[in-house]
């Protein structure tokens, strides 16, 4: 009898140990996987973010709802995004430096709007070089524009106008707009 005892726990420790190997061999395999390559044929989305390894973004693609805002070295400033569907790029310091945007609709009353827009950003700033086309009926704006630009931070110079625009004052506030180059 003891030595059918003997063999019955020799086969449970090697069972045990078999198990505990397979287990293990399962459980990491379960969270391993190899990078892979997705080809599709079709997709839907609102939104793309190509990112890079450090979570900068590099280009945005989206719809109107779900566009993105301005944003400087990763951090939103100005306005809220929501107005501008199109494609935007980021710089190596995640600041946006250029996009294209489509507009087009017709309201109840059967009148249009439409715009397209294509910049490129000077570094730490606004559009430098712009393509336009613009129409509400009213109007039809389509040109090619070279802006030559102070040397003046976007992110500060949109601070500057926050500021102004908090002024009670209308002449004041139009006299200081007019004085970092913004419209009244």
């Amino acid at each position: 009898m003891s030595q059918q005892l003997e063999r019955d726990v020799r086969f449970l420790k090697r069972y045990s140990i078999a198990m505990t190997a397979i287990v293990f061999v399962l459980s990491v395999a379960a969270f391993v996987r190899p990078a892979r390559h997705e080809k599709f044929t079709e997709i839907d989305v609102e939104r793309i973010n190509v990112m890079e390894p450090d979570g900068k973004y590099r280009l945005v693609i989206s719809n109107k709802p779900r566009s993105i805002g301005p944003i400087y070295k990763g951090e939103p400033f100005g306005y809220k995004g929501g107005n501008r569907p199109g494609l935007i790029w980021f710089n190596d310091e995640g600041t946006e430096n250029g996009g294209m945007t489509f507009q087009g609709s017709r309201g109840a009353d059967g009148k249009y709007q439409a715009s397209t827009h294509m910049s490129f950003d000077q570094f730490d700033e606004d559009q430098i070089l712009n393509l336009d086309y613009s129409d509400d009926r009213r109007g039809r704006l389509t040109g090619f524009t070279i802006n030559d630009r102070a040397d003046v931070n976007i992110f500060t110079l949109s601070k500057q106008q926050d500021s102004i625009m908090a002024m009670k004052d209308t002449v004041a506030r139009n006299a200081a707009l007019q004085a970092v180059g913004g419209a009244t």
